[in-house]
C-alpha cells in the first residue's frame, strides 16, 4: 500500500455559518455538494476536491487546547491574497522557510484554528504582518 493524495481535513466548530462565510469568502474555498449526513455541516472545495470538511457540533463545556497544530494549503497569487485578509480584517503573520525561500502565510480562522498558506519564493509581496486593523 502507497498513501497518495491528501485527501481532506475535518474541523469541529459550533459556529458553523461564521466558519462556513470565513473558508469561503476569505480564503476563496466554495462550499460545495455535501452528501445528506445527519448532522449539520458543509464541505469547502479547492477545485473540485472537497478538502475543508466542517461539522457542526454543540459548544464545548470548556475549552480545549488544540490537537492538530496547523493545515496548511498551497497557492498562487500572495499580493492578491494578502489584500483580500486586509480588506476582511483577518490577522496574519509571514514566515519564509530558510533555504527553500517559501512564503507562508500564517492565519487563524473564526475558531482559532492555524492554517497556513504557501507561496512559491518567486511570489511578490509586501512580506510585512497585519494585526487585522485596517489602517
Amino acid at each position: 500500500m502507497a498513501l497518495v493524495k491528501f485527501d481532506h481535513v475535518n474541523v469541529r466548530t459550533s459556529n458553523l455559518a461564521d466558519m462556513s462565510a470565513f473558508y469561503d469568502q476569505v480564503l476563496g474555498l466554495p462550499a460545495g455538494y455535501r452528501p445528506p449526513f445527519g448532522f449539520g455541516g458543509a464541505w469547502h472545495y479547492c477545485g473540485d476536491q472537497a478538502v475543508v470538511h466542517l461539522v457542526e457540533t454543540e459548544p464545548p463545556e470548556a475549552p480545549k487546547d488544540p490537537q492538530l497544530e496547523h493545515f496548511a494549503l498551497q497557492a498562487d497569487g500572495m499580493a492578491e491574497f494578502l489584500d483580500r485578509l486586509r480588506r476582511h480584517n483577518v490577522p496574519y503573520r509571514i514566515a519564509i522557510v530558510p533555504e527553500i525561500e517559501i512564503r507562508q502565510v500564517n492565519l487563524h480562522d473564526p475558531d482559532g484554528n492555524h492554517i497556513h498558506i504557501d507561496f512559491g519564493p518567486d511570489e511578490v509581496a509586501d512580506l510585512g504582518d497585519f494585526d487585522g486593523h485596517a489602517q
